[in-house]
């Protein structure tokens, strides 16, 4: 029997805690060849896109997949199913908005870990939006946040995300007026936007700042200049996916300033194969698209949990 998990049941069950920990391990095992995982594919068509990303855990029999389809007047809908590697019987489907949303937060919360210095206490947020909720509960994890400046180009939804935040999290929370003013003196940065022009310039930043960059999953997207490129030492998820898709990286790329095949991944910096931060002077960019691994490794987390409480339905297949 397959198990049918809905959003609700997953936000009962999934926590960022767990999550961060979780993602920590799938890309630690992915860096030790342990996980397997697949970029992103794409199929447009007038009324919208579908994008499938792949991966599998063959040490745990699991292999699945991620499937999200964009109407372009109605909104996304995501899934992610499960099987069992060696049995080749579905094991899970399970509604994925919640879960994406967590998942890439913890991304950045880990990459906060090996790439922020380690006093870090002052975030500055750009981007206030659902995504932005995952991102801060993240980093708040990871490191000890006391101060988070939050910076949107709707100043309705900064203090409502500020008023909502700050009770949940118990941090001191305020809006700004301009994005240069939630980057100025912060340690750490989270950029998460739609923006297709860059949002955060490299003239704003300071030595020993880490950005976290998740937004820019498509070349018609853009959340940072050049310069702040350029002031970085950069990281990603995984090579392959920054090829396909970062509008951030790909002028740099293309000025032979970056170089695809030699980009750090965050998982080679967890297991030591690849520097992470080398002073506290050092700025730091973790560039996040998304990796199917990163939803399989929750995902399972939920099947076990939702099978041990009962939450569910089994649907005959």
């Amino acid at each position: 029997m397959i198990r049918y998990i809905n959003e609700k049941e997953v936000t009962q069950i999934l926590t960022m805690e767990k999550t961060v920990e979780l993602v920590e391990q799938a890309l630690r095992d992915r860096a030790e060849g342990r996980a397997i995982d697949t970029p992103r594919v794409r199929t447009a068509i007038p009324a919208g896109s579908l994008q499938i990303m792949q991966g599998a855990v063959p040490g745990m029999n699991l292999i699945g997949y991620k499937a999200y389809y964009s109407a372009r007047s109605k909104g996304t809908r995501y899934f992610v199913h499960l099987f069992n590697a060696e049995t080749r019987e579905p094991t899970a489907i399970i509604e994925a908005s919640h879960l994406g949303m967590v998942r890439t937060g913890a991304a950045s919360g880990v990459a906060a870990r090996y790439l922020a210095r380690k006093n870090s206490a002052v975030v500055g947020m750009i981007g206030a939006g659902k995504q932005a909720i995952g991102q801060l509960e993240a980093v708040c994890v990871t490191r000890k946040i006391r101060e988070v400046r939050v910076f949107s180009r709707t100043p309705e939804r900064a203090q409502k995300f500020c008023d909502a935040m700050g009770a949940k999290l118990g941090v001191k929370i305020y809006p700004v007026a301009s994005a240069a003013n939630a980057v100025r003196g912060a340690d750490i940065i989270n950029v998460i936007t739609k923006a297709s022009e860059p949002v955060l310039e490299g003239a704003w930043l300071e030595p020993g700042q880490h950005i976290n960059a998740a937004g820019g999953n498509s070349f018609s997207r853009r959340e940072l200049d050049e310069a702040a490129v350029k002031r970085s030492y950069v990281v990603v998820d995984a090579r392959g996916t920054a090829r396909n898709e970062s509008g951030d990286l790909l002028p740099l790329v293309k000025a032979g300033v970056l170089d695809w095949d030699t980009l750090p991944e965050l998982g080679e910096v967890i297991v030591g194969s690849a520097p992470g931060r080398t002073s506290d002077q050092q700025i730091t960019l973790y560039e996040s698209h998304g990796m199917c691994i990163q939803d399989l490794y929750p995902a399972q987390h939920i099947l076990e949990v939702a099978r041990a409480k009962n939450l569910g339905i089994d649907l005959p297949i």
